[in-house]
């Protein structure tokens, strides 16, 4: 990776709003994403940071501010005339940069896993079905699944099937992938497979956004910890001083209450 790329901004969030009713889920955001980083997004429930996931491709429109994707504005409204000044079809084009992972798998049950990974590919990029099943297939091959793509989802662990989402999101050969709690949903012995998946992307410079509320995890994978509560961003930093050293001591005390619900 060459220095441009490396300061190549994927993301950029300038001063973004989102409010549901009275209550503010957002409260002016900025934040930039550079090209090969990993960065993990920490904080209680209800601090805006799936909404933030969420904004980013689309699935939730800001009240304001702009959301920049690969250097094309994806979102852009200001506070006076609270107009989008995006196209849905362009909107829509620079969505597909994006890859998300939720935190329940949403797997279509009627298909294989080997039909959830080439749906997207086939109809909404139009690609030859022949092309597409041989990428999809290295796809579920790279995530440890191969063996199981004529399997249905309701004859799969939770583990391989969140495995098959994350080989869903890849299969739209997308620059970014964004999970939303990807492990939370998983009994505890599942959870290192899809950890694994996601550490190996994180080795191959993908660039990646990952709400969790695994600690060690996060610590392990992340280039940056991102904290937020009450829908701010109140700490960005490397994972050894987010962890060891924080400067808000709201910081210290969420980290020591759910590193202690880890290692119970």
């Amino acid at each position: 990776m060459n220095n441009t790329d490396q300061e190549m901004k994927m993301i950029q969030a300038i001063n973004i709003t989102k409010s549901f009713g009275a209550h503010v889920v957002l409260d002016e955001v900025n934040l930039e994403v550079k090209k090969g980083e990993v960065i993990a997004i920490i904080g209680p429930s209800g601090s805006g940071k799936s909404t933030l996931l969420r904004c980013f491709n689309g699935l939730e429109e800001i009240d304001s501010g702009e959301i920049i994707i690969e250097g094309d504005s994806f979102s852009h409204k200001n506070e006076k005339h609270q107009k989008d000044r995006i196209g849905n079809k362009a909107k829509r084009e620079i969505a597909k940069k994006l890859g998300m992972v939720f935190q329940h798998f949403n797997l279509f049950p009627h298909m294989t896993v080997l039909g959830n990974v080439i749906e997207a590919p086939a109809t909404v990029l139009g690609l030859k079905k022949a092309d597409v099943i041989k990428t999809a297939e290295a796809i579920l091959d790279k995530v440890g699944l191969l063996d199981k793509k004529n399997a249905y989802p309701s004859k799969i662990s939770g583990g391989q099937k969140q495995r098959v989402a994350i080989a869903r999101a890849l299969g739209m050969n997308p620059d970014i992938m964004l999970f939303d709690e990807p492990t939370s949903a998983l009994d505890p012995e599942l959870i290192g497979e899809v950890q694994k998946v996601i550490s190996d992307l994180a080795k191959e410079k993908m660039t990646m956004l990952i709400v969790t509320h695994e600690m060690r995890f996060a610590g392990e994978v992340a280039d940056r910890i991102i904290f937020m509560d009450d829908g701010k961003i109140i700490e960005d930093g490397k994972p050894e001083q987010i962890f060891n050293n924080p400067e808000h001591p709201r910081i210290k005390t969420f980290i020591d209450k759910i590193s202690g619900k880890e290692t119970e």
